[in-house]
């Protein structure tokens, strides 16, 4: 390619591609890298307890049908497939539930595509753990910024679904950086990332959270990897897809309908300096988002006062309108508001096994103590979005009332878990699929991935 041609990239496009071309020779900053451990082990507990939760039974069994080069690991089996297949059954696992990371401000969950391409390209690019680190960290900046710059929140309102959109140039970006792409390469990726963005938020009328799994992690995940093996084979694309007639940022302008234009420059604003790693969220319980505060709030009121559930008459909740039309009465138990705070009430904790317990949902004393719940979709609250708040206020049988409101959920950036939170959380969740040494292994691994010279060396850990 001519350097004339070269000069019809617009200056975004050309930033933004040397800029993932670059990442993996670029040193993280102390507290990104340790941030970035969090969530990459966070991520893999998530495959793992995943792994044997339907979502992903179905994503093993559907990869098992596609056969393929043995270069990625399919985490939870002993299988191995090409980079986009491991890639697309393990983000599926990875979401098979509500256990994986979120990231408020650009409402995605970016660890289930990003993580999962970063392993994939990590194994069949032979990357060091360092390189694999700085990959997780870029995937998350690029998908971030993407959706911001569509204009998250009024993008999902018109149908769109931001879980698709920034994990898929997140996975494109961590899979092309592994794979030693220059920038031109880079900008080839991307034009096939575009070309296969999509996804409707209609995934909420999965009651089985197979199609969601795919929807928020398997779709980005194989988009990513896909465009970045075809790069990888010789396909050349459209050298900038994002600017220009009929582009990424034409097709996607939903300032018609919604009022509010695209902002492009989002994508390169504080590159290297703002890493939205820092800004996303770890999730305390393995259930749905808008329920992470209320239960934190619970729990405290209940250890506060030592409430049980035959001493509420009432339990009032309340979070942001969004949050209780995504939450309130839902047919799985991990995402359903009403439900997960009875069992708190009658367990005093909520734990992964309660989380996902189907036939509880059908328990008498379950259904008696759900009646007194109520779950209120609040203006003030939502109006504090993208923190998810929540505020939860019990009248006693004895005629008191108490209550508590929780701002910044434990997790979040405002309030984050410290490593010790994250190793007890990973480590349970995996210890009953790996074995409690394994999953010590792991854990120790992931802690001191700069040592880790080859990414295969993590295959024996994950398999089952």
């Amino acid at each position: 390619m001519s350097s004339t041609a070269d000069t019809k990239i617009s200056p975004i496009t050309q930033t933004l591609a040397a800029y993932i071309a670059a990442a993996p020779r670029k040193a993280l900053p102390k507290a990104v890298t340790e941030k970035t451990k969090h969530h990459i082990l966070d991520t893999l507990a998530a495959m793992v307890s995943g792994s044997k939760l339907p979502p992903g039974k179905a994503a093993l069994a559907y990869a098992k049908t596609l056969g393929g080069t043995k270069e990625a690991t399919v985490v939870g089996s002993r299988m191995q497939s090409t980079a986009v297949n491991a890639a697309l059954a393990n983000a599926m696992m990875a979401h098979a539930d509500e256990t994986d990371d979120s990231h408020a401000p650009s409402m995605m969950h970016p660890g289930c595509a990003i993580v999962a391409n970063a392993l994939a390209f990590g194994e069949r690019c032979r990357t060091s753990g360092t390189a694999m680190l700085r990959a997780v960290a870029l995937g998350y900046d690029v998908g971030a910024r993407l959706n911001i710059s569509l204009g998250e929140a009024t993008f999902r309102k018109v149908g769109h679904l931001t879980h698709c959109f920034g994990p898929t140039f997140g996975a494109t970006a961590a899979a092309a950086a592994l794979s030693g792409f220059n920038a031109r390469k880079v900008r080839y990726a991307l034009a096939y990332a575009a070309q296969q963005a999509g996804g409707l938020s209609s995934y909420a009328r999965d009651t089985e959270h197979i199609e969601k799994a795919f929807d928020f992690g398997g779709m980005p995940a194989r988009n990513g990897a896909t465009a970045v093996s075809m790069v990888a084979a010789g396909c050349t694309a459209t050298d900038d897809i994002l600017f220009g007639e009929r582009s990424f940022y034409a097709a996607y302008d939903e300032s018609a309908r919604t009022g509010r234009a695209p902002d492009p420059s989002v994508l390169i604003s504080d590159l290297g300096t703002r890493h939205e790693i820092m800004r996303t969220n770890i999730k305390r319980w393995t259930v749905g988002s808008p329920i992470q505060a209320p239960l934190h709030s619970l729990l405290t009121l209940i250890r506060e006062h030592h409430i049980k559930a035959d001493d509420v008459e009432k339990l009032v909740v309340r979070v942001s309108i969004t949050g209780a039309n995504t939450v309130g009465d839902r047919e799985m138990p991990d995402i359903c508001m009403q439900h997960m705070c009875a069992v708190m009430l009658l367990d005093g904790i909520a734990t992964f096994e309660s989380a996902h317990d189907l036939k509880r949902m059908k328990n008498a004393k379950v259904l008696a103590v759900r009646k007194r719940i109520e779950l209120i979709g609040d203006e003030a609250l939502q109006k504090k979005l993208p923190q998810r708040q929540g505020i939860v206020e019990i009248t006693l049988k004895d005629g008191r009332t108490v209550s508590h409101h929780t701002e910044a959920v434990r997790g979040t950036p405002d309030n984050p878990m410290t490593r010790a939170e994250v190793d007890e959380k990973c480590y349970h969740l995996m210890a009953p699929v790996l074995g409690a040494k394994k999953s010590r292994t792991l854990c120790d691994t992931i802690w001191q991935l700069e040592k880790l010279t080859d990414a295969r060396q993590l295959r024996p850990l994950v398999q089952c």
